[in-house]
């Protein structure tokens, strides 16, 4: 089993303030009979009448504390389409999240690139306060 990011209690804990019931951690799957491991899977009861029902995630963190940022979000991308690509087999109920520190969602993005990036790729990002450990942002 892979190493824990250096935020992941962070944001299990804010996930968890934000009314988030973690359910797995890592998320067991499998792709072409390979083991994977998405950090953490969580779960919402909705409690609007129109909206009833249970909303499922997954969560890969990303620390973004690598000697290049670009390399870090290279290895990010990468994981992220790969781990939709398996959930979509497996859990296709279940969303995927990226979750992030509010500096790096500052840094990679924002801005016209970034958006587009997050547009392109159908990112979902959860932004992290990681002093607080409170979520900041979901970004759809």
């Amino acid at each position: 089993m892979p190493a824990k990011d250096r935020y992941h209690d962070h944001v299990k804990n804010a996930l968890t303030k934000d009314g988030w019931t973690i359910t797995a951690d890592p998320l067991k799957l499998k792709w072409k009979k390979k083991p994977l491991f998405i950090d953490l899977a969580a779960e919402q009861e909705n409690l609007l009448a129109a909206e009833k029902g249970t909303r499922k995630i997954a969560v890969e963190i990303k620390s973004f504390i690598g000697l290049s940022q670009m390399n870090d979000l290279y290895s990010a991308l990468g994981q992220f389409i790969l781990y939709r690509e398996a959930l979509l087999q497996s859990e296709p109920e279940r969303e995927l999240y990226l979750a992030i520190r509010q500096p790096v969602f500052e840094s990679l993005f924002t801005g016209a690139e970034g958006e587009s990036l997050r547009e392109r790729q159908q990112l979902k990002l959860i932004v992290f306060d990681a002093r607080n450990q409170e979520v900041r942002q979901w970004i759809e």
